[in-house]
């Protein structure tokens, strides 16, 4: 199964010999911050674009704010945008590029009107609408036969500024706004600019769908800032969403993640931004945005920091310009990119599919608004699962039909699929795969119980549920005993999974009918059975494991990883770089070249030391990550919560 890398066109970055990758910093000069147009300091705003420059930094991403630069409906500031002329002629100077942000109205909490809005919508008032894409004509036909820019952003975060909307009249002024920009003459890469917050990530529709940004855009650009309960997850987070939003053919970049100071130490927030910058890498992001370039201490009686002081200290350099370590990160993944060649990288083609179930990004009549969101939060723990078992693993969108192709195929802990995607399933299985499914009846009353077509004939069993009833999880959790082998688990393995929280944690009553007993409870009733069908197989876990761990604070490592390790040995998955510890996943790039690179990511916080087992013919060579240690018995020592990136060579004969 193919994993998409659809990358950006190598950002041709003014002086630079070759094109190079997106990776830059959003930007407001600390002379100001949203008012630096106001009071614009070239010395100052040319210090700060070569301090990021100097680290290895490509782009930033720049802000229009819309009340001052089109102060009436139909005049543009002429005064701002000299200053943004030279603003543009600095990033020549000191060998960066831009992308300019078009329609900005919400910034750092707040949102700031032109006056003569005076209440209208922003999607639906046609006039409004033309003010909109006459602005982004205005702005391409003075800068986009700049040398400095390289790329468009319509907004910033639009359904905080403008609202949710029908989707019909958000994809309309979307399409508008870029009709304006194109006549004005801008031919570079546009994207949104509304974060990839919709129905298709999130399971929350706030009429922006990325189906609709895929065919109006040339790139998606994801704004992720989670808040959660676990190390683990948040590692991954932003990798989750841009392997989500890769899923519709364009490509992807992280346009704006970050931290602020004040939330997180120093060294935390360094391991946090090497954690992002290399699981996005590896979840097919092609581009990098940090909020933001500095800090603002000076700022403090002026909007939107007075009332949002955590906003002052997101900065890759303090207010005094000196680098932050989460800078330093920064540079030492400009340096990696640029040793293994990030423009030939290409993804491991995936034996292992991901189902993402429709429910998701799709609304049926007479479903419950919770069913997205909990879609959302149990594959985003089996990503996790599958991240931590070295699986290279692919996105199935049900909404898009279940290709063949995949050696296994995870169903965890879904409620819903559509009725002929359960017999797709079955015909899968008839050809070969492997397909697993863990059960949920959902956490809420509506219709609480499994969505299946035909669940005991797909599993070979016979269920006993009871009606409106759940047959309750042990309030200690589940304790699976193997009763026969079963990948790495031996007869009479036991493994413990978390008791999770929250409504709907319920397990399936069945009996066997004409599937093999793998793994009983701690009560004797089937946990895990296996329905040999054709040339593969159905493996029904009657426990929501991936629900039950994706409710759980700071559980990962989870259990789950050992279950899916054992699913790829019984597909016969194959996976190129296996490492034992629970705590390190491992993954591979392929240079067009025909060279490899082994990544290699710690989710502990302290040193480890592994040995990762290889493919056949394979072995370690040379390391790129700055510190990283290779032995001659091939391991790898990393830091706490480290990556180490290794050449795969192959052996002679």
């Amino acid at each position: 199964m193919h994993r998409p890398l659809s990358q950006l066109p190598g950002l041709r970055t003014p002086g630079a010999s070759a094109p190079g990758p997106w990776l830059g910093a959003n930007f407001w000069s600390r002379a100001g911050g949203p008012r630096m147009w106001r009071e614009f300091d070239p010395g100052l705003v040319r210090r700060e674009l070569a301090v990021l420059a100097e680290h290895g930094l490509r782009y930033t991403r720049s802000f229009f704010l819309w009340p001052e630069f089109m102060p009436e409906p139909d005049r543009v500031d002429e005064e701002l945008c000299a200053r943004f002329a030279a603003f543009l002629d600095l990033h020549t100077e000191t060998g960066l590029s831009t992308t300019p942000t078009l329609v900005v109205g919400h910034m750092s909490g707040e949102n700031r009107d032109p006056a003569w809005r005076d209440g209208r919508d922003l999607y639906q008032d046609v006039w409004m609408v033309a003010r909109q894409a006459w602005f982004a004509g205005e702005m391409a036909r003075r800068f986009a036969g700049h040398p400095a820019v390289a790329g468009w952003v319509l907004t910033n975060e639009m359904p905080l500024y403008g609202g949710e909307g029908a989707r019909e009249h958000i994809a309309s002024w979307a399409q508008l706004l870029i009709d304006g920009l194109r006549a004005g003459g801008a031919t570079q890469p546009v994207t949104i600019g509304d974060g990839a917050w919709g129905l298709e990530v999130s399971g929350h529709d706030n009429g922006f769908r990325l189906a609709d940004a895929a065919r109006l855009c040339d790139f998606i650009g994801p704004h992720c800032y989670p808040m959660g309960d676990d190390q683990v997850r948040q590692h991954y987070a932003a990798a989750w969403v841009c392997e989500l939003a890769g899923s519709f053919g364009r490509p992807v970049l992280l346009e704006e993640f970050g931290v602020t100071s004040d939330f997180v130490s120093e060294e935390n927030a360094a391991h946090f931004h090497r954690q992002v910058l290399h699981n996005s890498l590896l979840a097919g992001s092609s581009g990098w945005g940090v909020w933001n370039n500095t800090d603002f201490d000076g700022l403090e009686h002026q909007d939107p920091y007075r009332h949002h002081a955590f906003e002052l200290h997101f900065g890759l350099t303090d207010a005094q310009g000196t680098p932050k370590p989460r800078l330093l990160e920064l540079a030492r993944f400009a340096e990696v990119l640029e040793r293994v060649g990030f423009a030939g990288l290409r993804r491991t083609p995936a034996e292992t599919a991901l189902v993402v179930t429709s429910y998701l990004d799709t609304q049926y009549p007479f479903t419950d608004v919770k069913d997205g969101p909990f879609a959302f939060d149990t594959l985003r723990q089996a990503y996790v699962g599958t991240r931590l078992a070295d699986l290279p693993v692919g996105i199935a969108r049900e909404s898009a039909g279940i290709e063949p192709g995949a050696k296994l195929y995870l169903v965890p802990s879904t409620k819903q699929l559509l009725s002929p995607t359960w017999y797709r399933l079955a015909e899968l299985a008839e050809g070969g795969a492997t397909v697993y499914v863990s059960y949920t009846g959902g956490t809420h009353l509506n219709q609480r119980g499994p969505w299946y077509a035909n669940i005991n004939s797909l599993f070979g069993v016979r269920h006993k549920l009871r009606y409106g009833l759940i047959e309750p999880v042990p309030e200690d959790g589940p304790v699976f005993t193997f009763t026969q082998p079963f990948g790495s688990f031996a007869a009479g393995a036991q493994v413990r999974f978390p008791a999770g929280t929250g409504g709907g944690r319920g397990m399936l009553p069945v009996e066997a009918v004409d599937a093999e007993v793998v793994a009983v409870d701690g009560e004797g009733r089937p946990a895990l059975l296996l329905r040999r069908v054709g040339t593969g197989a159905v493996v029904l876990c009657t426990y929501p494991i991936e629900q039950l761990a994706a409710s759980t604070p700071e559980v990962n490592p989870d259990p789950t990883r050992e279950i899916y390790d054992a699913l790829a040995r019984i597909a016969g998955v194959e996976r190129p770089v296996v490492v034992e510890d629970r705590y390190v996943a491992a993954d591979v790039l392929t240079h067009t070249d025909g060279s490899s690179w082994a990544w290699l990511v710690s989710q502990a916080d302290h040193e480890l030391t592994v040995k990762p087992v290889l493919g056949k013919g394979l072995r370690l060579g040379e390391a790129v990550t700055p510190d990283t240690a290779v032995d001659a018995q091939g391991t790898v020592t990393l830091g706490p919560f480290g990556v180490a990136v290794v050449r795969l060579e192959r052996e002679e004969g």
